[in-house]
């Protein structure tokens, strides 16, 4: 969860606050950099939390058919997040909003719990939330990049609250 005061969370057909992160690899990148080519991904998680650990990598799968960007929003500081990384294989953009920053993007969406993630238009409108983990839903977004994300063999659950 992020720290501080938390707004309602943002809901499909709200516009997406713009917001200014730190990259995990340097640099910064905006909303607007974010979805200047298209529709993207934006998920905030934790590093220690286990839905996350279960999510990050499906959306690795995402990321990488190379067709749907997929950003992730770490509320943890950049140690923690890059052995987070290594650990579940991530090469997904990764961007921070940590306690240090005052957790400004994740009070700007109104997140309460980890992991939320936004599928964000072109325009900045959200056109769909997903709180926590739905195997339905995650599927859908991969639908959308024409990617594979659940293999053969795999037991997924269909639910899991954040």
């Amino acid at each position: 969860m992020a720290g501080g005061k938390h707004g309602k969370l943002l809901e499909p057909g709200s516009h997406a606050p713009e917001f200014r992160l730190a990259r995990l690899d340097g640099g910064t990148a905006t909303l607007q950099e974010v979805i200047a080519n298209g529709p993207a991904v934006i998920a905030f998680y934790k590093t220690t939390c286990p839905v996350c650990q279960l999510t990050l990598p499906f959306l690795e799968r995402i990321h990488k058919a190379g067709t749907l960007p997929v950003y992730a929003i770490s509320q943890d500081d950049a140690e923690d997040t890059r052995e987070f990384n290594r650990e579940f294989g991530l090469t997904l953009p990764t961007l921070l909003d940590s306690a240090r920053s005052g957790y400004l993007a994740s009070n700007a969406f109104g997140i309460s719990s980890v992991p939320t993630a936004f599928l964000i238009e072109r325009d900045g409108g959200i056109a769909s939330v997903i709180e926590g983990w739905s195997k339905r839903e995650i599927e859908s977004l991969g639908g959308l990049a024409g990617a594979q994300v659940f293999r053969q063999g795999e037991n997924v659950p269909e639910w899991k609250a954040g």
